[in-house]
């Protein structure tokens, strides 16, 4: 399992970052959180990782698994 993908504010404030675990720089640098999802779904659709969604406050607000889920869901 490659290493999670994060989209969080950019330390400017001014757009969103796409960042990869315990990563210093960010992937790509946009200006909104929308483009930001759908750059971070591809990294981790590739890397076969977790996409962790932060919101303006930095709390995480969406998890969404592109690997192999040890724990799918039932049904």
């Amino acid at each position: 399992m490659g290493k999670n993908v994060h989209v969080v504010k950019s330390k400017d404030g001014d757009g969103w970052s796409v960042k990869t675990e315990n990563s210093q720089k960010s992937y790509r640098d946009v200006d909104t959180q929308r483009e930001a999802i759908e750059i971070g779904k591809t990294v981790a659709k590739n890397n076969g990782s977790e996409l962790l969604i932060h919101g303006t406050d930095g709390k995480i607000r969406e998890k969404n698994s592109y690997g192999n889920d040890n724990h799918p869901p039932k049904g």
